[in-house]
């Protein structure tokens, strides 16, 4: 994992066109602002994994047998 430090109003560049702003810190909460394509999908983890796990549960494949095909294929499910 990266770790950087950003300022209030500071950015951060994902390839040549994503980027993220720190637009307000507040206790223990930040709020961000991403500049994205229109194309790329952005979700909250929560929400990313409870959509991962209704496509799995949906494709009727056991969780047991998806993770022995991932590494047979040499990915990994994080």
């Amino acid at each position: 994992m990266l770790v950087l430090e950003r300022k209030i109003k500071e950015s951060l560049m994902i390839g040549d066109d994503i980027k993220i702003t720190i637009l307000e810190v507040q206790g223990n909460s930040v709020k961000i602002g991403i500049e994205a394509p229109k194309n790329v999908l952005i979700y909250r983890e929560e929400i990313f994994e409870a959509i991962k796990q209704e496509n799995i549960a949906a494709s009727g494949v056991k969780q047991d047998k998806l993770e022995k095909l991932l590494k047979k294929t040499g990915n990994k499910e994080e």
